[in-house]
């Protein structure tokens, strides 16, 4: 695997490492030893997968927070997305900066995504397909979220959002949170 680290401290962009022969490839697409060595959590405690009808489908901005933050690798395996990721490490210097690329079948990259990190991502075909090992369990309790468009993080989706759950377009606005929490 090929680790390339994303302009976000900790949040890494893996490519896969080809054996190429007359048969077609093998690659490897997780091991937690490549993991560690690259200062990754290689814990696995969920294999999800999710489904997208259409094209313009949005699924995010969700997170966890402690004790039950998550770490999440996240792989397109039909279609494509266009995946975004928000840092919500207060400590962190790039505090609020997103992220976002296109992971497709075709390039069959994946994204790691470490522990309070807002993640979610934009369908750009129809029948897009997305696998995520995810770190922790989910635990609703500890669930948060974004709003996808909120104006606080600017984040130009290339798509007009087609679908989305009543949940994520009903996430507070951030500014309204953070007031909320300073009061």
């Amino acid at each position: 695997m090929l680790f390339t680290e994303t302009p976000l401290k900790g949040a890494f962009v893996i490519d896969l490492e080809h054996r190429n022969d007359h048969r077609g490839f093998f690659a490897r697409t997780f091991c937690a030893k490549e993991f560690e060595d690259h200062g990754l959590k290689p814990t696995v405690a969920q294999c999800n997968l999710s489904y997208n009808h259409k094209q313009g489908t949005l699924r995010g901005m969700h997170y966890q927070t402690p004790p039950a933050a998550e770490t999440k690798l996240i792989r397109c395996t039909q279609g494509g997305i266009y995946d975004v990721i928000i840092d919500m490490r207060p400590d962190s210097p790039t505090y609020l900066v997103h992220f976002g690329i296109e992971l497709t079948a075709e390039n069959r990259r994946a994204l790691y995504v470490p522990e309070m990190f807002a993640h979610g991502y934009q369908a750009l075909t129809d029948g897009a397909e997305v696998i995520y090992q995810v770190g922790e369990f989910y635990t609703p309790g500890y669930e948060r979220g974004l709003r996808y468009n909120d104006p606080f993080f600017k984040i130009e989706w290339p798509l007009p959002v087609t679908e989305i759950s009543e949940k994520d377009q009903s996430w507070p606005l951030f500014e309204t949170v953070m007031v909320g929490a300073q009061a």
